[in-house]
């Protein structure tokens, strides 16, 4: 066990940003996360579509890809981080959703498909940083040009909550290695 637990955090440590020095996309994707009990955006949810609004403000990318389901509750991710991003001045016509995703895994081939019926082939992807080093591994097998960048927390995190949050990133990303990276390839 504890040789999958190190395998696990030397992978998160190592993972890739990116695979191009690009400072332009053709999509920001927005990884989901849960919404409250009430449909309402959460804090993690929030500060990632608070900081793709930003990047579209600064010009990093003209459109933007949400991506999520209902995979925690009976809210689909996507549709809420939608609504947020419109409500912060975006163009509803500047955003699509993709809103069957349960998992990272899903998150990003859901998102490739996407980008290939519009004919973009580079992304930036927008996750809390604990979530991005397992995006990356799931990235970095897929054909097209990506760079991860980390919303920063709209409110602090304490010292347990990081801990808590790096742990089940450490157990994820085992489950990744050892398990859904064989088993859950990208259909594409």
């Amino acid at each position: 066990m504890l040789g999958l637990i190190a395998w696990a955090v030397i992978a998160r440590a190592l993972a890739p940003k990116g695979n191009t020095n690009q400072e332009h996309f053709d999509v920001l994707i927005v990884l989901g996360y849960p919404a409250d009990a009430d449909g309402n955006p959460t804090p993690a949810e929030l500060a990632r579509v608070t900081e793709a609004v930003h990047e579209y403000v600064r010009g990093v990318a003209p459109k933007m890809i949400m991506t999520g389901g209902p995979a925690h509750n009976q809210f689909v991710e996507a549709e809420v981080m939608a609504r947020v991003a419109e409500a912060q001045g975006i163009p509803a016509a500047q955003i699509h959703e993709e809103p069957k995703a349960r998992n990272t895994i899903e998150n990003v081939c859901d998102s490739l498909r996407i980008m290939r019926s519009h004919g973009w082939e580079s992304a930036e992807v927008i996750s809390s940083p604990s979530h991005l080093p397992r995006a990356a591994l799931v990235l970095s097998r897929l054909p097209l040009k990506w760079r991860v960048h980390a919303a920063p927390a709209i409110e602090p995190e304490g010292a347990w909550l990081r801990a808590e949050i790096t742990a089940a990133e450490i157990v994820k990303t085992m489950h990744y290695l050892v398990w859904s990276r064989q088993t859950e390839p990208c259909q594409l």
